[in-house]
């Protein structure tokens, strides 16, 4: 992050005296200024929702990009720097969760914007003729021009969010492919704020008193954010971080289609922690967490990226795994799972017991399709649900699979349509 932070410097520097800076320049400088500052001032309340809501290992999406990308087009490059710190730090003081964050993360964020930018300037410099343009020549004379401000775009957005993806990899290491480009469909959001850059530049060269369009597009283009970050929060579970039982359920019908079409198999399994009544009772809910917390994680680094774990109710989980092959396949994936939550140690707080003495346990069930009588995801789940109750009557701490290794139980239990509550089976 210094290295970055460094060379954004020096990059700024280097550039600062390059171009000669006239009245008309200021001028536009001070037009697009304005415009983002009212910009920030009325999407305020959406920022600040959008970073409660964003993860540690998520890209930031940038719609600020529409004004420092302007002032790329259209200003020396030292007016191109001002425009990204002014942004920057505008929105640092306007928008109040950047405040409870650690300021390096947001240097660092403007480090990496300034980096794309200058790039963007080199891609200009080298491919426009006679760029930058003198005061009062157009911006772009062709579609040759054109193109090359689109490359500077695509280089601008790249170089941003590597650099950003690195560092978050570098962090984190335990970070997964899936979680780093969980949100990418949503850079295209960016991609669009530096699109409305371009139509920025654009209109502060032939007619600055249309920019108030834009600033309306970006109260729209801030409302879909907060829309996808909202539809993103209602598959995810709050407290584990897997999946919601509801759109788990979705993707499981959809792999079951999968299956049925391309005559594959696919497996389910249910994995339900032993005695988590007396955990909770014993040690007190935030435990009870930490031991979900914990669970999800182990859960999430044993499957594979196409398949899926969610949490159903409780301490209840759910795995689909698409084209699993065998049934003995399936079986030693929930003996792993049994056996990685026994290894789980999660010490109780304020408390001289040995975490290892609590004794983590789950019981699995699963069942495999295609099999005998099972044509839906529901009768799926009530056959892996059968197989997990013939796990808890062998003492659980084990693995039963549908078939011919579940003994026949007097009565079978009704699967629900919502989660399960927490502790209902124990």
């Amino acid at each position: 992050m210094l290295t970055v932070d460094a060379i954004a410097v020096l990059v700024s520097i280097a550039t600062a005296f390059l171009v000669p800076v006239h009245g008309v320049d200021v001028l536009r400088f001070a037009v697009l200024a304005l415009c983002a500052a009212v910009a920030i001032e009325l999407t305020r309340q959406f920022e600040s929702r959008r970073e409660y809501a964003r993860t540690s290992t998520v890209p930031y999406i940038d719609t600020k990009a529409v004004w420092s990308f302007a002032a790329v087009v259209v200003l020396p490059p030292v007016l191109a720097t001002a425009m990204v710190v002014f942004t920057y730090t505008l929105a640092w003081f306007r928008v109040q969760p950047n405040r409870q964050k650690l300021p390096y993360r947001w240097i660092f964020s403007s480090a990496t914007v300034l980096c794309g930018t200058h790039a963007a300037v080199a891609v200009l410099a080298v491919g426009m003729a006679g760029y930058p343009r003198a005061p009062g020549e157009a911006t772009w004379v062709g579609l040759m021009d054109l193109g090359i401000v689109a490359c500077a775009a695509v280089v601008r957005w790249a170089i941003n969010l590597g650099l950003i993806m690195t560092a978050i990899a570098l962090s984190k290491p335990t970070v997964t492919a899936r979680e780093l480009f969980a949100n990418f469909g949503e850079q295209l959001l960016e991609a669009g704020a530096i699109g409305l850059g371009l139509v920025a530049a654009a209109v502060v060269v032939t007619n600055p008193f249309v920019l108030p369009g834009i600033v309306i597009a970006m109260i729209a283009l801030h409302r879909g954010i907060l829309l996808s970050q909202y539809q993103e929060a209602s598959r995810v579970d709050s407290k584990t971080g897997l999946t919601t039982a509801g759109w788990w359920h979705d993707f499981a019908e959809r792999s079951l289609a999968r299956a049925r079409d391309r005559d594959e198999t696919l497996g389910l399994l249910i994995v339900d922690l032993d005695h988590f009544k007396n955990i909770n009772d014993t040690h007190g809910h935030p435990y009870g967490d930490s031991v979900l917390k914990a669970v999800a994680r182990e859960l999430m680094a044993e499957i594979r990226d196409n398949d899926a774990c969610g949490r159903w109710g409780g301490e209840e989980f759910v795995v689909v795994l698409p084209d699993v092959g065998t049934q003995q396949n399936l079986h030693n994936v929930a003996e792993r799972i049994r056996r990685r939550v026994q290894s789980i140690v999660v010490q109780p707080p304020g408390q001289d017991l040995p975490a290892a003495e609590i004794g983590i346990t789950a019981s699995v069930g699963g069942a495999i399709f295609p099999s005998a009588g099972i044509t839906s995801i529901d009768e799926l789940l009530l056959a892996a649900d059968t197989a997990l109750y013939a796990a808890k009557n062998s003492g659980r701490n084990t693995v039963r699979l549908g078939g011919s290794d579940v003994p026949a139980l007097p009565k079978q239990r009704a699967l629900p349509q919502q989660a399960e509550p927490p502790n209902a089976r124990g």
